[in-house]
Parts: C-alpha cells; sequence; structure tokens
C-alpha cells in the first residue's frame, strides 16, 4: 500500500506530529509531505492522484482534513483519505470511530477498512466548499473565527473555552434566519446558532448533532432559537449530556438540501474554517468520500440502532 502524507505541523502538538512522522519514517510505500499553506497541500494532493497512491493520510485535525478534502476535489474518488488525529479538536476523528491517541492512525492505516461516507457541498453566490463534518453558524462560528492559529497552538483544547469567554458578550445577538429543507416552506427563526451536519461531534467534543450518520445522505439541521438565559442555560446543560435535541428551543430536521440566509450575516465555521456570508446552500453527496475509519466505527449513532 502507497501512503502519501500530508503533515500539518501548525496543528495540535508539533511534538506529536514529529513522533508520528519518526514512527513512519523508513515504512516501506510511505512518502512524508509538509506543506505550509493551501497552494502547497493542492500540490501534495495532486501529487497523490497522479502518482496513483492508495491512501492519502491528513496528519493535522479538522481544518487539515478540509484544506486537503478541498483540494482533492473533484477527484474523490481516486484515493482514499485517512486521518492522523493531530489536531486540537480531532472531532471528524470521533465519528469516524477513531482512538484520538496521537499514534492511533497508523492503526488504522494498517488495518485499511475502508467506507464510503457523505461530503456535504457548501455553495454561496461566489465559492464552493466542501465539508466534511460539521458547518457551525452564528454563535458556533463566531467561537471558531476568534480561535486564531496561535491561539490554538498556544492554549490546546482549553482554546476552545477561552475562545468561548472571549465573545460572551455577544452570545444573545440573535438573526433573523431563513432555512429551507428539501422543498419544503422556507422556515423563519430568530437564531442564535445554526448547525448543518455530517458527523456528530464539534469544538473538541461537543455532541452537537448526536444522532447524525456520515452514511445516510442526508444533513443533521440543529437550531439554537433565541430565548433568555434560563433556556439558553437548559440548552447547554443538555448539550452535555448529548441530549438537547429535544429541547423546546431547538429545531432539529434532517434534509438533503438546505438553504441558510440570516440579517446581519452569520459567520459560518466550516469544519472549522471561519467563513461570512449572507447565504449558504448545503447539498449532501451521498457516498462521495472513501475514508478509513477505525475500530469503533459506526455508520448509525448507537441510540438508533
Amino acid at each position: 500500500m502507497r501512503v502519501l502524507v500530508v503533515f500539518n505541523r501548525c496543528a495540535g502538538s508539533f511534538s506529536q506530529c514529529a513522533a508520528v512522522a519518526d514512527e513512519l519514517t523508513g515504512r516501506p510505500g510511505v512518502t512524508m509531505r509538509y506543506p505550509e499553506n493551501a497552494d502547497q497541500v493542492r500540490a501534495c494532493v495532486a501529487e497523490a492522484v497522479r502518482d496513483g497512491y492508495d491512501v492519502l493520510a491528513a496528519g493535522g485535525g479538522d481544518g487539515t482534513v478540509h484544506t486537503v478534502v478541498n483540494a482533492l476535489a473533484p477527484h474523490f474518488d481516486a484515493v482514499r483519505l485517512a486521518v492522523l488525529p493531530l489536531g486540537t479538536g480531532n472531532d471528524l476523528c470521533r465519528s469516524l470511530g477513531m482512538p484520538l491517541e496521537a499514534g492511533a492512525g497508523m492503526a488504522t492505516l494498517d488495518a485499511g477498512r475502508e467506507r464510503r461516507i457523505d461530503l456535504i457541498e457548501a455553495r454561496s453566490a461566489e465559492r464552493t466548499w466542501y465539508v466534511v463534518n460539521t458547518a457551525s453558524g452564528g454563535f458556533a462560528g463566531k467561537m471558531q473565527e476568534s480561535l486564531r492559529s496561535d491561539v490554538k497552538a498556544a492554549w490546546g483544547p482549553l482554546a476552545y473555552l477561552r475562545g468561548a469567554a472571549g465573545i460572551l458578550p455577544d452570545l444573545l445577538q440573535s438573526y433573523k434566519t431563513r432555512i429551507t429543507l428539501d422543498d419544503q416552506p422556507t422556515l423563519t427563526v430568530d437564531a442564535l446558532n445554526v448547525i448543518v451536519a455530517n458527523g456528530r461531534f464539534a469544538a473538541h467534543g461537543w455532541p452537537v448533532a448526536s444522532q447524525a450518520s456520515l452514511e445516510d445522505g442526508l444533513a443533521d439541521v440543529v437550531v439554537v432559537k433565541n430565548g433568555d438565559l434560563l433556556d439558553l442555560a437548559e440548552v447547554a446543560a443538555h448539550l452535555v449530556g448529548g441530549d438537547y435535541l429535544d429541547s423546546e428551543s431547538v429545531l432539529y430536521r434532517r434534509a438533503r438540501r438546505v438553504r441558510v440566509a440570516s440579517e446581519p450575516p452569520m459567520w459560518f465555521s466550516l469544519d472549522g474554517e471561519p467563513e461570512q456570508n449572507a447565504s449558504l446552500t448545503f447539498t449532501v453527496l451521498p457516498g462521495a468520500l472513501r475514508v478509513l475509519v477505525g475500530p469503533d466505527y459506526q455508520a448509525v449513532p448507537e441510540e438508533e440502532e
């Protein structure tokens, strides 16, 4: 098996990255690259496709995976994707059933257990992105935008709490949000937060879409409605337990196609990468991505089996 590994040396811990690179050094069929920007990532991905590698491994966090997958378009069938969990959040790895230790990705590579998972195409009037894990708008999108790479490097997992503290004064900012699900009538919601999810976790392990499946051809849409502090405290308490989807302050739906427009425009975090747009359309691409999964992977969440 020929593997091209694309390392993000700015993700998570550099010492972890170096340790994994040392372990991979000398392995037959393994080539390692250390791109320093998105253009170099695209060159690495083009190399993997052109030279017929079996596996393209993203060594980093969710943002690294996002960059690699978007560079891979439109050649998703050309190579299998693997993830080496070296980021701060590693939320996609949780949905892929992988242990989160730095060396866990090697076991996934060796096992070679392949599944086809969905992607979400996010389209604005100017651009198109591909989302592997989650798109989060409103409060969550602002939090991601506030987490500069230097803050995440310095604080690690605590960066998410620090980022939340930094924008708490804006917590109650609401957005007049119009949401269209497939061909249904448009919903108008006074929203604080909108999540369009493929995976189940975001922001370092929070179960923001606990019933989501990577293989059902549907996006899970979760909207936290504007409310008073007691309502929001109740939502937060249930989020910790993973069951906030039943809250009266939460709108939960599933759809193949989702259009979100808001006033004022929301910051959306696409797999942790911030973008601001007045309107985005999300379309599920069923089974578009070939991925190596971990030993605990479940195509359907345990609660629904």
